[in-house]
């Protein structure tokens, strides 16, 4: 039987040119040869099977060779070539630190470094993990390392470069070396299939350079193991069916479950993963892994960070258009914190669970909502409620009517939050921190109904009604017709959650020929009408069938009444009474609202 040779030590690299991945270190060693202007010590550093140690070689054979060619290579004729490729050569010397790290290993190592070579014109000392010698040992080598024979180079190699001491790095030229591309392992795998006749598919080799973790020697090993078990046809299937991978269309169907809101498919999916023999650990990690794919895919700029086959890219791609980016961002926020405490739960199983009901309840508007305190409008005890999250069969860019009613007017807040402030905090018994009452930002004021507009656009907005109005009918009607139109818009208001500007409506206007006058009673309530003119008589004109109606706002103060109208007031109120809604409020950091009538 022929003695088989796995394809780590058949297809090692024997030239600089043929070594994967590390061109800038490759180079830099040919042009030191070609300038003779070689360092009497090298450090080689980096992770595993990046090439070190074959570097190491192939720089020691070519320093001796006779006949250096015009590429810096070694001819292979040369009698020092043949002796080398032998493993006979007397100039080069290989030492494993790992078990020779006394002081009377360096000690022998030194009586040899004296001795001129017999062929060639250096002698080379690789020594591999250099890191595992003892620190006597080091400080054993410093003066030779410094100050070796002219004949004399040392390379050192290791993958930890930390734990050598700082004496010895500065005695050395640092090469570090870099993780091997995904890509550039695949290449290689498929021209060493070439060479075996071997038919290999692009996307098998892709998963095995994955698996390699940038290490060639580790893929050349799974690539070995890959052929035993499938034969000269290495498919995807066979690839993850023996290297246990979760296959990447588990992750492509949960993620549409995922969009569709369908957390029952979702179960059974993972339910199917388990019975497979897959660890739950790997699964979130696998997950996030796909997440964060999508997320690169958003952006062409990134795409060249998408480390995968051709054909997984492509459904990469398709996949990333069904999502938005705040959306992957908050599915990688859930999956990080579920791989954070999945080692600490006793329930990892239901930890995962919750992981996928969390996802496929995510929001498709990624809004960050707080909880909400109800304020009640009889006599009744604050009723606490969450929010409430987007229907599934909601469409993005609707407007929620749950998160309507959690709105309050910004203008109206702005002008009653520095007395209600006061008033808190004057019944408070706790002099600090100070009660803060400013729940409704203006991300979510900008969803309301009444947003602020610039006096440019409700100007356009007008002229528009205005040119609309030329053929529009112009008909006229009753007090009673315009006291029902008029309440029924009040009423649209209080029903989307906007009562503070449907307390403008309390007083029915007067009306001149065809401009309507309305009065309020301060400030924020005529900005408010103002910023919603348009809406008010857009609505008016179409239920009275006149468009040739107007609007005009002043300002009564006496029309104020004794009565709590916002949600502000009405909290003020309720906290003279009890002082513990105070707490309430900052403890869980509530926004403050009301139910409908």
């Amino acid at each position: 039987m022929e003695n088989f040779v796995v394809s780590a030590r058949k297809y090692r690299p024997a030239t600089f040119d043929s070594v994967v991945g590390q061109l800038s270190i490759t180079s830099t060693l040919k042009n030191a040869i070609k300038t003779d202007h070689l360092a009497q010590a090298f450090l080689f550093c980096g992770p595993r099977g990046v090439g070190k140690t074959t570097c190491a070689r192939i720089l020691a054979k070519t320093i001796n060779c006779f006949n250096i060619t015009d590429n810096i290579e070694a001819c292979n004729e040369c009698e020092s070539c043949k002796s080398f490729n032998e493993g006979q050569s007397l100039n080069v010397y290989e030492l494993d630190a790992a078990s020779n790290n006394s002081v009377e290993d360096i000690r022998n190592l030194i009586d040899q470094v004296r001795f001129a070579p017999q062929l060639g014109s250096h002698k080379v000392y690789i020594i591999d993990e250099v890191h595992m010698l003892s620190n006597q040992a080091f400080n054993a080598f410093l003066k030779t390392l410094e100050e070796p024979p002219k004949h004399a180079i040392f390379i050192l190699a290791t993958t930890e470069k930390h734990k050598i001491i700082p004496t010895i790095l500065s005695r050395c030229q640092i090469f570090d070396f870099n993780r091997i591309q995904i890509e550039d392992i695949a290449s290689h795998l498929a021209n060493i299939a070439q060479k075996e006749n071997i038919t290999a598919e692009a996307d098998a080799l892709h998963i095995i350079a994955q698996k390699a973790d940038g290490a060639l020697r580790d893929a050349l090993s799974i690539f070995d193991q890959i052929v035993s078990f499938s034969g000269n046809n290495i498919t995807y299937q066979h690839v993850i069916d023996n290297l246990n991978i979760l296959d990447y269309d588990y992750y492509f169907k949960l993620t549409d479950a995922i969009f569709e809101h369908k957390i029952g498919e979702s179960l059974l999916i993972f339910n199917d993963i388990l019975n497979k023999g897959f660890d739950g650990h790997n699964f979130i990690n696998g997950l996030s892994e796909h997440f964060r794919n999508l997320l690169i895919c958003q952006d062409t700029a990134t795409l060249s960070l998408l480390e995968v086959g051709e054909n997984i890219k492509e459904k990469y791609k398709q996949q990333a258009l069904k999502g938005s980016t705040p959306q992957f961002v908050d599915f990688l926020n859930t999956t990080s914190k579920t791989d954070t405490s999945y080692k600490s739960s006793k329930n990892q199983r239901l930890l995962v669970e919750v992981m996928l009901m969390q996802l496929c309840s995510v929001n498709p508007d990624h809004e960050k909502k707080k909880p909400i305190i109800y304020l009640p409008f009889n006599n009744e005890k604050p009723l606490v409620r969450p929010q409430i999250a987007a229907s599934p069969t909601q469409k993005t860019g609707e407007t929620n009517p749950a998160l309507q009613k959690n709105l309050v007017n910004e203008a109206q807040k702005n002008s009653y939050s520095n007395e209600v402030e006061k008033k808190i905090e004057t019944k408070n018994e706790e002099p600090k921190p100070t009660v803060s009452l400013k729940g409704f930002s203006s991300v979510q004021f900008s969803q309301s109904i009444s947003i602020h507009k610039t006096t440019t656009q409700k100007k356009e907005e007008e002229d528009i009604l205005i040119q609309d109005s030329s053929n529009r009918p112009m008909e006229s009607f009753t007090e009673a017709q315009f006291r029902e139109k008029w309440l029924n818009y009040k009423n649209q208001l209080l029903e989307n959650g906007l009562s503070s500007l449907a307390s403008a409506f309390e007083n029915l206007p007067e009306i001149e020929g065809d401009v309507i006058l309305m009065t309020v009673e301060n400030k924020a309530l005529e900005d408010d009408v103002t910023d919603n003119k348009t809406e008010i008589l857009d609505f008016l004109r179409k239920e009275l069938r006149n468009y040739n109606l107007s609007l005009t706002t002043k300002i009564n103060a006496d029309l104020r009444q004794k009565k709590a109208y916002t949600p502000m007031e009405k909290f003020a109120k309720m906290s003279e009474k009890n002082p513990h809604l105070i707490t309430l409020v900052k403890t869980f950091d509530m926004d403050i609202n009301y139910p409908n009538k």
